[in-house]
Protein backbone atom coordinates (compact mmCIF):
# COMPACT_ATOMS: atom_id res chain seq x y z
CA UNK A 1 0.00 0.00 0.00
CA UNK A 2 1.40 3.25 -1.25
CA UNK A 3 1.80 6.47 1.28
CA UNK A 4 3.06 9.31 1.79
CA UNK A 5 4.51 9.74 5.58
CA UNK A 6 7.97 10.47 6.30
CA UNK A 7 10.40 7.34 5.94
CA UNK A 8 13.91 8.05 7.47
CA UNK A 9 16.52 5.34 5.10
CA UNK A 10 20.30 5.69 6.39
CA UNK A 11 22.79 5.39 4.61
CA UNK A 12 25.29 2.50 5.48
CA UNK A 13 28.38 4.62 3.84
CA UNK A 14 28.01 6.47 7.39
CA UNK A 15 28.15 3.03 9.36
CA UNK A 16 30.87 0.54 11.14
CA UNK A 17 31.97 -0.84 7.80
CA UNK A 18 33.69 -3.41 9.92
CA UNK A 19 29.90 -4.29 11.44
CA UNK A 20 27.34 -4.00 8.45
CA UNK A 21 25.35 -6.34 9.57
CA UNK A 22 24.75 -5.34 13.57
CA UNK A 23 24.56 -1.68 12.22
CA UNK A 24 21.43 -3.05 10.20
CA UNK A 25 19.39 -4.42 12.54
CA UNK A 26 20.35 -1.82 14.82
CA UNK A 27 18.88 0.91 12.70
CA UNK A 28 15.74 -0.96 11.50
CA UNK A 29 15.15 -1.43 15.75
CA UNK A 30 15.56 1.99 16.35
CA UNK A 31 13.13 2.73 14.00
CA UNK A 32 14.18 3.06 10.65
CA UNK A 33 11.98 2.74 7.69
CA UNK A 34 14.46 1.76 4.98
CA UNK A 35 17.93 0.69 4.66
CA UNK A 36 20.06 3.00 2.21
CA UNK A 37 22.78 1.17 0.34
CA UNK A 38 25.21 3.82 -1.70
CA UNK A 39 26.78 2.03 -4.33
CA UNK A 40 29.97 3.81 -5.94
CA UNK A 41 32.17 2.91 -8.56
CA UNK A 42 35.04 5.60 -8.46
CA UNK A 43 34.32 5.73 -11.87
CA UNK A 44 30.88 7.91 -12.41
CA UNK A 45 31.42 9.49 -8.96
CA UNK A 46 34.90 9.71 -7.30
CA UNK A 47 34.32 6.86 -4.38
CA UNK A 48 34.53 3.06 -4.13
CA UNK A 49 31.77 1.13 -1.73
CA UNK A 50 29.75 -2.19 -2.21
CA UNK A 51 29.30 -4.60 -4.97
CA UNK A 52 26.55 -6.57 -5.06
CA UNK A 53 28.32 -9.67 -3.06
CA UNK A 54 27.87 -7.22 -0.05
CA UNK A 55 24.29 -6.29 -0.71
CA UNK A 56 23.67 -9.94 -0.77
CA UNK A 57 25.46 -10.32 2.31
CA UNK A 58 23.26 -7.50 4.07
CA UNK A 59 20.39 -8.99 3.03
CA UNK A 60 19.64 -11.79 5.72
CA UNK A 61 20.32 -8.44 8.53
CA UNK A 62 17.51 -6.19 6.92
CA UNK A 63 13.98 -7.16 7.57
CA UNK A 64 12.52 -4.05 5.84
CA UNK A 65 12.89 -2.46 2.31
CA UNK A 66 16.64 -2.51 1.08
CA UNK A 67 17.10 0.52 -1.01
CA UNK A 68 20.05 0.47 -3.44
CA UNK A 69 21.48 3.36 -5.01
CA UNK A 70 23.25 2.63 -7.58
CA UNK A 71 25.70 5.73 -9.07
CA UNK A 72 27.81 3.73 -11.40
CA UNK A 73 28.18 3.43 -15.08
CA UNK A 74 27.48 1.55 -17.08
CA UNK A 75 24.69 0.41 -14.80
CA UNK A 76 22.06 -2.26 -16.88
CA UNK A 77 25.33 -4.73 -16.85
CA UNK A 78 25.23 -5.34 -13.11
CA UNK A 79 21.00 -4.76 -12.57
CA UNK A 80 20.26 -8.37 -12.62
CA UNK A 81 23.39 -9.02 -10.03
CA UNK A 82 21.95 -6.56 -7.13
CA UNK A 83 18.15 -7.44 -8.20
CA UNK A 84 19.69 -11.13 -7.27
CA UNK A 85 21.61 -9.95 -4.39
CA UNK A 86 18.19 -8.72 -2.95
CA UNK A 87 17.59 -5.42 -3.50
CA UNK A 88 13.61 -4.03 -3.25
CA UNK A 89 14.48 -1.22 -5.16
CA UNK A 90 17.10 -0.31 -8.08
CA UNK A 91 17.55 3.31 -8.50
CA UNK A 92 19.52 4.51 -11.30
CA UNK A 93 20.86 7.80 -12.32
CA UNK A 94 19.62 9.50 -15.59
CA UNK A 95 23.10 10.65 -16.07
CA UNK A 96 24.43 7.09 -15.98
CA UNK A 97 23.91 6.00 -19.90
CA UNK A 98 22.26 7.20 -23.16
CA UNK A 99 18.86 4.60 -22.30
CA UNK A 100 17.37 5.21 -18.88
CA UNK A 101 13.70 4.28 -20.21
CA UNK A 102 15.31 0.47 -20.92
CA UNK A 103 17.46 0.57 -17.43
CA UNK A 104 13.95 1.37 -15.97
CA UNK A 105 12.31 -1.50 -17.99
CA UNK A 106 14.98 -3.98 -17.33
CA UNK A 107 14.92 -3.06 -13.15
CA UNK A 108 10.79 -3.71 -12.92
CA UNK A 109 11.60 -6.90 -15.57
CA UNK A 110 13.81 -8.37 -12.62
CA UNK A 111 10.83 -7.72 -10.11
CA UNK A 112 11.92 -4.63 -8.69
CA UNK A 113 11.04 -1.24 -7.90
CA UNK A 114 12.36 1.07 -10.21
CA UNK A 115 14.02 4.41 -9.36
CA UNK A 116 15.71 6.96 -11.09
CA UNK A 117 18.11 9.39 -9.58
CA UNK A 118 19.24 13.16 -10.71
CA UNK A 119 22.64 15.11 -10.07
CA UNK A 120 22.49 18.47 -8.65
CA UNK A 121 22.99 19.64 -11.82
CA UNK A 122 20.51 17.93 -13.57
CA UNK A 123 17.03 19.36 -14.33
CA UNK A 124 13.56 18.18 -12.91
CA UNK A 125 12.80 17.99 -16.98
CA UNK A 126 14.90 15.30 -17.81
CA UNK A 127 12.54 12.83 -16.17
CA UNK A 128 9.71 14.13 -17.16
CA UNK A 129 9.14 11.03 -20.20
CA UNK A 130 9.67 8.56 -17.19
CA UNK A 131 6.80 9.16 -14.37
CA UNK A 132 5.03 6.12 -15.05
CA UNK A 133 7.88 4.07 -15.31
CA UNK A 134 9.13 5.02 -11.75
CA UNK A 135 8.74 4.03 -8.15
CA UNK A 136 10.95 6.58 -6.72
CA UNK A 137 12.67 10.03 -7.79
CA UNK A 138 15.95 10.41 -6.15
CA UNK A 139 16.98 14.36 -5.99
CA UNK A 140 20.77 14.54 -5.26
CA UNK A 141 21.18 17.52 -2.92
CA UNK A 142 24.92 17.03 -2.72
CA UNK A 143 27.02 16.02 -5.64
CA UNK A 144 27.12 12.05 -5.16
CA UNK A 145 30.40 10.34 -4.28
CA UNK A 146 30.92 10.95 -0.25
CA UNK A 147 29.03 11.61 2.92
CA UNK A 148 28.50 14.29 4.67
CA UNK A 149 28.27 17.27 2.48
CA UNK A 150 26.52 20.29 3.02
CA UNK A 151 22.79 19.98 1.37
CA UNK A 152 22.33 22.16 -1.48
CA UNK A 153 19.35 24.68 -0.62
CA UNK A 154 19.28 25.26 -4.65
CA UNK A 155 17.95 21.82 -5.06
CA UNK A 156 14.26 22.69 -3.27
CA UNK A 157 13.03 24.43 -6.48
CA UNK A 158 13.64 21.12 -8.17
CA UNK A 159 11.59 18.89 -5.72
CA UNK A 160 8.62 21.57 -5.78
CA UNK A 161 8.78 21.20 -9.28
CA UNK A 162 8.85 17.17 -9.39
CA UNK A 163 6.09 17.25 -6.92
CA UNK A 164 4.14 18.90 -8.94
CA UNK A 165 4.65 16.44 -11.94
CA UNK A 166 4.24 13.73 -9.64
CA UNK A 167 0.62 14.41 -9.49
CA UNK A 168 -1.29 11.72 -8.11
CA UNK A 169 1.17 8.63 -8.93
CA UNK A 170 2.14 7.13 -6.73
CA UNK A 171 5.82 7.96 -6.93
CA UNK A 172 7.79 8.41 -3.74
CA UNK A 173 10.22 11.62 -4.04
CA UNK A 174 13.60 10.75 -2.23
CA UNK A 175 16.14 13.17 -0.86
CA UNK A 176 19.83 12.26 -0.67
CA UNK A 177 22.43 14.55 0.59
CA UNK A 178 22.65 16.50 3.84
CA UNK A 179 19.64 15.59 5.33
CA UNK A 180 19.44 16.59 9.01
CA UNK A 181 16.92 17.84 11.76
CA UNK A 182 17.67 21.50 10.11
CA UNK A 183 17.15 20.75 6.39
CA UNK A 184 14.60 17.25 6.73
CA UNK A 185 11.77 20.35 7.09
CA UNK A 186 12.73 22.18 4.10
CA UNK A 187 12.55 19.22 1.96
CA UNK A 188 9.53 17.50 3.62
CA UNK A 189 7.86 20.92 3.16
CA UNK A 190 8.14 21.02 -1.00
CA UNK A 191 7.20 17.35 -1.22
CA UNK A 192 9.66 14.96 -0.36
CA UNK A 193 9.03 12.13 1.29
CA UNK A 194 11.47 9.76 1.96
CA UNK A 195 14.81 10.91 3.60
CA UNK A 196 18.15 9.29 3.46
CA UNK A 197 20.52 10.35 6.10
CA UNK A 198 23.49 9.40 6.86
CA UNK A 199 25.89 10.72 9.43
CA UNK A 200 22.92 12.45 10.93
CA UNK A 201 21.39 8.91 11.88
CA UNK A 202 24.79 7.06 13.19
CA UNK A 203 26.39 10.18 15.00
CA UNK A 204 26.77 9.18 18.33
CA UNK A 205 25.96 5.95 19.06
CA UNK A 206 27.50 2.15 17.85
CA UNK A 207 25.95 -0.93 17.02
CA UNK A 208 26.44 -1.70 20.83
CA UNK A 209 24.95 1.71 22.33
CA UNK A 210 22.37 2.13 19.49
CA UNK A 211 19.98 4.19 21.31
CA UNK A 212 21.29 7.65 19.66
CA UNK A 213 20.54 6.24 16.53
CA UNK A 214 17.03 6.07 17.47
CA UNK A 215 17.04 9.59 19.42
CA UNK A 216 18.42 10.80 15.52
CA UNK A 217 15.81 8.95 13.65
CA UNK A 218 12.65 10.20 15.83
CA UNK A 219 14.47 14.13 15.83
CA UNK A 220 14.55 13.59 11.72
CA UNK A 221 11.55 12.51 11.47
CA UNK A 222 9.89 14.64 14.03
CA UNK A 223 11.07 18.00 12.66
CA UNK A 224 10.02 16.69 8.64
CA UNK A 225 6.58 15.83 9.97
CA UNK A 226 6.31 19.17 11.37
CA UNK A 227 7.12 20.86 8.24
CA UNK A 228 3.80 19.39 7.22
CA UNK A 229 1.25 20.74 9.68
Amino acid sequence: MFDRSIKIAPSILAADFANFGAECRAIEAQGADWVHVDVMDGHFVPNLTFGPAMCAALRPHIKGVMDVHLMISPVDVYLEAYAKAGADIITAHVEAGPHIHRTLQAIRGFGKKAGVALNPGTPVEAVAELMDMVDLVCVMTVNPGFGGQSFLESQLAKIARLREMIGDRPVHIEIDGGITVATAPLVAKVGADVLVAGSAVFKGGSADWPEPYGTNIRLIRAAAEAALG
